[in-house]
């Protein structure tokens, strides 16, 4: 289903993009095995790179909750450093539709009356045609449950989603639609943890066409904005059919300097294609941006860059899990205290990389002067690797809790910023389940 899109990236990151659905909880506690050299996450600095072969394994993935539209919470999407914005193809209906009319008013002086198609991105409520032909279309179901949305959706390494769209052809010298062509547009955008390209593949499948619409081919290009490059792009003329979808595929690059640590960049891909037939024009073009994709090289604990989508991560504890004491001290935390990182809430925690800050968090939470019982440690919360820590936020909670417990679930920690590529001040949330 995503083809060529899997060549720049492993086999197993090509594997989790097209298997089954992956939710909110990826690299989730109960997916991450933690050893005794695994670093906590204030031995980890910019230089450090005790990590580099972590982040390359295949993380199996959970399945609870669903991916967020884009725009919601919690995957609501990080400051866009570049400028870059959440894209909404419906916004561009309206400049289309201009353009088309501009199209045929230059016809119209011209004296021209060769049917001029015009494309634009579907407004209003889908037809029982749209709806069938979109449940029968393989889709994901992380991607999108309910069929079309004209939305994007997105986890931390892939977005997905399905757009309607409608073709008209009109004679210019009269103004009547002489074809119509109503299509869907299934996309997907890809990146991985471990590597500084991403890819990004549109299909478009016919639903109907009528008149001067049927026997249309569509074409396209690649470009991209911001901190990122097109390395290649394949959108050739291909006719649109209801048995076989027009593919475009294109693999980009991000064009920060991943050779120096710290560097962190946005990029925004976008697919524009034309409609072409012997005997009418061709249509004006029409196109469909990426989330922004944030690449960079600024992940505590390796030296491999890598990118993500706009969607904030959440960590999953088990109360019945291998760190019981653990997660009952968060859950305490966030339900009788009000303390940020719930699940469900947008009071996220905050990742803090600077070792002595993290230092001075743990301190102020758990000094050396009190008291340790036996097999036990000072576990505090929010974590002191976040900037809601006790000394850089406020408000914390402290417990003593078994000692194995409570260094295991550091060390995961540790690998969930990892496995998520969580840098400086990026948002999660922590789940207890």
């Amino acid at each position: 289903m995503l083809g060529l899109l899997g060549s720049y990236l492993t086999t197993a990151q090509a594997s989790q993009a097209t298997n089954a659905a992956v939710g909110t909880a990826q690299a989730a506690s109960a997916a991450l095995a933690p050893t005794d050299d695994t670093p906590l996450p204030e031995d980890l600095d910019d230089s450090s790179e005790e990590l580099n072969d972590d982040i390359s394994q295949p993380v199996p993935e959970t399945e609870d909750g669903a991916p967020a539209v884009l725009g919601d919470t919690p995957g609501d999407g990080s400051a866009q450093d570049d400028g870059i914005g959440s894209p909404d193809p419906l916004a561009a209906a309206e400049s289309l539709s201009i353009m088309c009319r501009t199209r045929m008013l230059i016809a119209i002086r011209d004296g021209s009356d060769v049917p001029i198609p015009c494309a634009t991105w579907d407004s209003t409520p889908l037809t029982s045609e749209m709806r069938a032909a979109a449940s029968a279309w393989p889709t994901p179901t992380w991607c999108d449950d309910d069929g079309v949305s004209n939305k994007w959706y997105v986890n931390r390494f892939k977005a997905c989603g399905i757009f309607s769209a409608t073709l008209n052809v009109i004679n210019p010298r009269t103004g009547a639609t002489v074809g119509t062509m109503h299509y869907l547009t299934r996309a997907y955008a890809y990146s991985g943890r471990d590597v500084k390209n991403w890819a990004y593949q549109v299909e478009l499948m016919q639903v109907s066409a009528t008149g001067s619409a049927v026997g249309m081919s569509a074409s396209g290009r690649a470009t991209c904005a911001a901190k990122c490059k097109v390395t290649d792009s394949k959108f050739p003329s291909q006719p649109m059919s209801s048995s076989k979808d027009a593919v475009g595929q294109f693999f980009l690059e991000t064009t920060i300097n991943t050779s120096t640590k710290g560097q962190v960049g946005e990029g925004q891909a976008t697919a524009a294609w034309v409609f072409t037939k012997a005997g009418v024009s061709p249509s004006n073009e029409i196109s469909l941006p990426t989330p922004p994709v944030r690449c960079d090289n600024a992940l505590p604990g390796t030296s491999k860059p890598g990118c993500v989508m706009p969607y904030i991560p959440e960590m999953v504890y088990a109360k019945t899990g291998e760190y019981p004491q653990l997660a009952q001290h968060i859950e305490d935390a966030q339900n009788i205290k009000n303390l940020p990182g719930k699940h469900g809430t947008t009071s996220y925690l905050t990742r803090l990389t600077d070792k002595a800050k993290i230092t001075q968090n743990r301190n102020t939470a758990c000094p050396t002067s009190l008291p340790r019982p036996l097999l036990a440690s000072c576990d505090e919360y929010p974590f002191a690797s976040t900037w809601q820590g006790a000394s850089t936020g406020g408000s914390y909670s402290q417990r003593m809790i078994d000692a194995k417990q409570n260094t295991g679930g550091g060390r995961t920690v540790s690998l969930f910023y990892l496995y998520n590529r969580i840098i400086e001040k990026d948002r999660f949330l922590v789940w207890i389940k």
